[in-house]
């Protein structure tokens, strides 16, 4: 490989690195995120037929 490619890899894998590092430190460190998380209440009509035709 050469010096131009190596520099290139070594760059791109530090700088996804990095961002994986800050969103996990981001996410351990959010306080009070466990109440800013909301579940999804779906509501289908097919969830109130009684008998459904295949």
């Amino acid at each position: 490989m050469t010096t131009a490619g190596t520099l290139i890899m070594l760059f791109s894998v530090g700088t996804v690195t990095i961002l994986f590092g800050w969103c996990i430190r981001k996410v351990m460190t959010t306080p009070a995120a466990s109440e800013h998380v909301h579940a999804v209440e779906l509501d289908t009509p097919d969830m109130h037929q009684e008998d459904i035709k295949a």
